[in-house]
This record gives structure tokens, C-alpha cells and sequence, in this order.
């Protein structure tokens, strides 16, 4: 891969890298201190749903409708618009079909059934984020606009998708709505040979009446802090709880719930949904973790204004009028 971007505090001509001191790449011998130190927790096999109304066809002028499907996949319908993000419907987030993590509950709602996406947004290219079936699919279903960080258009191009890439910080127009990359501590990589190639970012959808971040993966950082300087507080932020188990390993590149909760402040958004847990098991933390040490973080500021929705489920958000 020999494409080059325009140098930057996060690109150095070859690789894309997090702002501010830089602790070395995790390499193998670290992948293979963390796998056989067996302190996995065990996850059941197979979790069901409840079975939830679909997502609404429409909503009022001044709200948002988010359903949670799975992962890090969100049905975003916003007045005039529908997005897509990170969109993961196989059975596996891996490079093959027959090895890897394997989806322990199926997705919120089914591929066959989802409402047609006007625009889906791509975080970056991890196999939990970008899945080529599943992208595919909804090209040939639906042929929605979509909208991914840079270097990512090239592969996307080979799936038959053309792509609008975006810096942190650019935009572009899709429809009514202004699409913003913005900042995320965290990595790229699909091959052994290709990390830090591409760009990751997380997006805020700027709908006119309000705002709905989409955080994508990320540590904790400044960066939420400058995402409200620089674009204002979002009405709802999607925000990473999960795959965070061992800290020594996963703290630069996945936020714990406690560090979630100071993002949601930092960010100041008036309500915030937890995301990135219950579908594949990617580190070592049970099932049920992220949950239970959500709802004691939030316990320990004395706030309600950040929850998680259950797959499938949808809930309606109020948007403030921008001025």
C-alpha cells in the first residue's frame, strides 16, 4: 500500500499514529503473554433476544430513533435520514469463516429486515468493524452512501463500494446531514502488514436540529474534550464499554465503562448509549462486565443519562434546536 496523505499530528507520511506520547506497537510475544496467562472468563455459547418492535418508519422533526442491533451496530433515524454504523450481521468478525470470535447472540435485527440505510459509517477496517459480507449485502440491497476514514476507500473499492474518505475533522454533506470525522485513540490493521495504514475516527452526524456522535473504538484521552470545543456537545454519543480486559493491554486502544462515563461528561452530552459488548468475546472480561461496571460508575457520579439498550431495542431522544 503506497497511498500518501497530507502530514499531520496523527500521520507521518507511512502511518497513521495517536497524538501525544506514544507507547511501543504491542507485539507478539506481549499477544502471547496476555492469551496464556488464561485468565479469559468463560461466556455462554448462545444468548438470545427479546423480541422488540421494529425501528419506527419515521420521527418528529426536533428527535432521534437509535437502535441498538449489535456490536458496534447502530440504526441511527434521524429526521429526513437513516445511518448506519459499523455494520457486523456474519457470524464471525475474523478473515476466515471456520476460526475466530463467533457471535455468542444473534444481531438485534436481522439482515433481511433492516430498514433501508441512506448512509452508513465506516470507524475503520478491524474485522469487528468492517465486514466485507455484510457490506456487500447492503450494496446490493440498498447502494447507501458510504462514508469511511482515509485509506479505507481503496479496499472498498474492491467490494464493488465507492467511498468518501474523511481526515479527523473534515466533513462532507450527505443529504441534510454534515458527517464530521473525529478523533479516536485507537489502531488500524486487517494483515500483519498493513497496521496503521488506514485511518480510525469516530463521526458526529450533524442533522441541523442536533447532534449524534458515534464514537467508533477508542481509548480514553483529551480528545472528547476537544470533539465538544470544536463541534459542541452532542444530544446522544454512542460510546465504546467493552473489550477492555487486561489493562496492561487493552487500555491504550479500548476505554473501560469508568473511563466511558468520563468521556460522556467530557464530552457533555445530554445522554450517551453504551456500545461494543454481548456479541463476540474479544478479551478477557465476562459477559456481563461492562454492565455491571457501568451502572457503578455512573452509581459513583449519581447519573441516569447514560444507559445501554438491548439488542433490538429502540429508543426516541429529544434533539435541541441548534441555533
Amino acid at each position: 500500500m503506497n497511498q500518501r496523505f497530507p502530514l499531520s499530528d496523527h500521520y507521518d507520511g507511512r502511518h497513521f499514529f495517536n497524538p501525544g506520547p506514544q507507547r511501543p506497537a504491542r507485539g507478539l510475544l506481549e499477544v502471547l503473554r496476555w492469551r496464556l496467562r488464561g485468565e479469559r472468563a468463560a461466556w455462554p455459547r448462545h444468548v438470545g433476544n427479546q423480541v422488540f418492535p421494529p425501528p419506527p418508519d419515521m420521527v418528529g422533526s426536533d428527535s432521534v430513533a437509535i437502535t441498538f442491533i449489535n456490536h458496534a451496530s447502530f440504526l441511527i433515524r434521524l429526521p429526513g435520514a437513516v445511518v448506519l454504523t459499523d455494520p457486523v450481521f456474519s457470524e464471525r468478525c475474523s478473515p476466515v469463516s471456520w476460526a475466530g470470535p463467533k457471535r455468542v447472540r444473534p444481531p438485534g435485527i436481522a439482515l433481511a429486515d433492516l430498514p433501508r440505510p441512506d448512509v452508513v459509517l465506516l470507524s475503520h477496517n478491524h474485522y469487528d468493524h468492517m465486514d466485507f459480507a455484510s457490506l456487500r449485502a447492503l450494496q446490493a440491497r440498498h447502494a447507501p452512501r458510504f462514508i469511511t476514514t482515509l485509506g479505507n476507500a481503496r479496499t472498498l473499492a474492491k467490494l464493488g463500494i465507492a467511498a468518501t474518505e474523511l481526515d479527523w475533522w473534515q466533513d462532507t454533506m450527505a443529504g441534510a446531514l454534515r458527517i464530521t470525522a473525529t478523533p479516536a485513540r485507537h489502531f488500524s490493521a486487517r494483515t500483519p502488514f498493513d497496521r496503521n495504514r488506514t485511518l480510525w475516527s469516530g463521526f458526529m452526524i450533524d442533522a441541523g436540529v442536533g447532534m449524534v456522535l458515534f464514537a467508533g473504538d477508542s481509548g480514553a484521552g483529551s480528545h472528547w474534550a476537544d470533539i465538544r470545543m470544536r463541534l459542541g456537545s452532542p444530544d446522544v454519543a454512542l460510546l465504546p464499554i467493552g473489550a477492555y480486559e487486561p489493562r496492561w493491554f487493552m487500555a491504550p486502544v479500548h476505554m473501560n465503562p469508568a473511563e466511558a462515563v468520563e468521556a460522556h461528561v467530557a464530552l457533555g452530552a445530554r445522554w450517551s448509549v453504551g456500545m461494543h459488548f454481548g456479541t463476540f468475546q474479544l478479551t478477557d472480561e465476562a459477559i456481563d462486565a461492562p454492565l455491571r461496571a457501568l451502572d457503578a460508575a455512573l452509581g459513583s457520579i449519581g447519573t441516569d443519562t447514560f444507559g445501554t439498550l438491548d439488542f433490538g431495542e429502540t429508543r426516541v431522544y429529544g434533539l435541541r434546536q441548534n441555533p
